[in-house]
């Protein structure tokens, strides 16, 4: 995997400019809705009394970040108007995530679950779709030389997005702060997503030099028989699922987790999205400085290794159930957790031919978000198993395959 080394005016230069500000707002555009289909939402449920197997299945939501690349290839064959292909598809969708926190914000958990099921997954299929465009926006936007450097901001943009969501929306409802229903904090997150239709229009359209697919065939067959002709596709596919799935599936479940406990939704706000937040900052600034100094390969093994780590000392928690443990335990995993995001993020974006970067950017995330999509379904049911200390244990021990897979992927280069 080549890495190209940067001046410290060149990383200065890159990031005053414009594109790295339509990056980190479009961050915020895509960490907005995730936090509520990944957090916020089963912290609703669990608050209304819903079991810990139903709270658990309601992770396949969010199915659609798993296969999103079955319709990616949509987004690089049609140019819905003459705005650009990229900015009119994420105009559109952004259009739509605000209808879906809308419908969202009618619902009754205790009345007619299905209608948050339905509701929530139209947010996700919006949110999903949304985040292909994206992806392929900041690899088509960034040069190579940028690229480790991008996607930490696009991270950082992401972050504070979830932080919005799940932090500060958490914040509102709580009886001590402002008192909100989660009806109402939805309809507040509608509002936030300004934020992403502010970068849309300051937004420049990639100019590539490639031509876009001409046909369905050119669109859908190609990308694939692209990536699955190089050497190592097979690997690196394997890695793709494996190198977060611990992690992510340990995230599935840490809402309820802190629910039962028993912190209030103020203490979960303040701490694990706030100090949180801020550690999380600072694990994508040191992630992103890391791989800027030794390459994204040795990266991911010292970032794999604490991202691991990171995962089983959340099971401490069930022990030592206090505000300093809560802290302790949200500190540390959420940074090693955004540096493990921000490797991760750079080598899919290097991997991808800018061809067919939606469609074959899309099938890398898919992968990468397949383990907290279809496995997180049964997180509920392992809890309740082996209770909350040895889940986390379990969800650590799921990072030795990613590791070792990692061993391959040193002779991956873009083609």
């Amino acid at each position: 995997m080549s890495h190209t080394k940067l001046s410290f005016l060149d990383l200065l230069t890159a990031l005053r400019s414009r594109r790295m500000l339509v990056v980190l707002l479009f961050g915020f555009s895509s960490g907005l809705p995730i936090m509520i289909l990944y957090s916020s939402i089963k912290i609703w449920l669990r608050r209304e009394g819903i079991d810990l197997s139903t709270i658990g299945y309601m992770s396949w939501l969010t199915i659609p970040y798993s296969f999103n690349f079955i319709w990616a290839f949509l987004l690089d064959r049609y140019t819905p108007h003459s705005f650009g292909r990229r900015k009119s598809w994420i105009l559109l969708l952004q259009i739509g995530l605000i209808f879906s926190f809308i419908l969202l914000s009618l619902g009754n958990p205790q009345a007619n679950i299905m209608y948050i099921v339905a509701a929530g997954f139209l947010l996700c299929f919006f949110s999903a779709t949304q985040d292909i465009s994206i992806d392929a926006y900041r690899a088509e936007i960034l040069p190579e030389s940028e690229l480790g450097v991008g996607s930490s901001i696009g991270v950082y943009g992401y972050r504070v997005g979830m932080l919005a969501a799940s932090g500060f929306g958490l914040w509102v409802v709580d009886p001590d702060t402002l008192n909100f229903t989660f009806n109402q904090m939805f309809l507040l997150m509608a509002c936030f997503m300004s934020v992403g239709l502010i970068g849309t229009f300051i937004a420049h359209e990639p100019k590539v030099d490639t031509t876009p697919p001409g046909s369905l065939v050119d669109s859908v067959v190609i990308p694939f028989k692209d990536f699955l002709s190089r050497d190592y596709a097979f690997w690196t596919l394997a890695f793709i699922l494996m190198f977060k799935m611990g992690d992510a599936i340990a995230g599935s479940m840490l809402g309820p987790y802190y629910v039962d406990m028993g912190f209030s939704n103020k203490t979960i706000a303040e701490i694990t999205k706030g100090i949180g937040f801020f550690s999380t900052m600072a694990g994508l600034f040191v992630g992103g400085s890391v791989i800027f100094k030794i390459g994204i390969y040795k990266s991911m093994w010292l970032f794999g290794i604490l991202q691991a780590f990171s995962t089983g000392v959340i099971s401490l928690l069930a022990l030592f159930k206090t505000k300093w443990m809560l802290t302790i335990v949200v500190a540390f995993e959420d940074f090693s957790s955004g540096m493990g995001t921000t490797a991760m993020v750079a080598f899919m974006a290097g991997i991808a031919n800018k061809r067919f970067t939606a469609t074959q950017y899309a099938l890398f995330a898919s992968l990468a978000s397949f383990g907290r999509t279809f496995f997180s379904g049964f997180s509920g049911d392992i809890i309740k198993a082996l209770d909350y200390f040895y889940f986390f244990i379990f969800c650590s021990l799921l990072a030795i395959p990613g590791l070792l897979l990692l061993t391959k992927m040193r002779n991956v280069q873009k083609t």
